[in-house]
């Protein structure tokens, strides 16, 4: 089994435990957000995290533990350093993964009663934020 003492030699564990410390210090019930956003139960959060499992995080769920634990772009890029010496023939799709979540933006909606007034506030959100991108283009090539 993994220890702490093994990060070093085990990027595996390396990754977990860095996982596990940066959890630790987000607020309470962030694993269960976490298992929100994976689809998951809050024991496969633990399985991950912890060195002593050989459980690996699954690449496809790299930008939404991004998302939901508000990683900073120093704490993804360690992140993704030593996940991608665990995985080395994923690299490729982990640059991919990342690439693409920092492009995107997430915004939690309310449980809406009405699916109508869900899609007219999806609606809404979508103009308004196409409007403001089509701004800041403008913007930039003036300068």
């Amino acid at each position: 089994m993994a220890t702490d003492t093994q990060a070093g030699e085990d990027p595996l564990s390396e990754y977990k435990i860095m996982l596990r410390d940066l959890i630790e210090r987000r607020p309470s019930g962030t694993r269960q957000r976490i298992a929100e956003a994976f689809g998951t139960h809050k024991s496969f959060i633990s399985q991950i995290i912890n060195p002593n499992y050989r459980v690996p995080l699954p690449a496809q769920h790299i930008p939404a533990l991004f998302d939901v634990c508000h990683f900073s772009a120093e704490e993804q890029d360690a992140f993704l350093k030593v996940y991608a010496r665990a995985h080395p023939n994923q690299a490729a799709a982990i640059e991919e993964l990342a690439g693409i979540e920092r492009d995107v933006v997430h915004i939690k909606l309310p449980e809406f009663a009405d699916p109508m007034i869900r899609r007219e506030v999806e609606t809404a959100i979508r103009a308004s934020a196409e409007q403001i991108i089509k701004m800041a283009e403008k913007l930039l090539k003036k300068n």
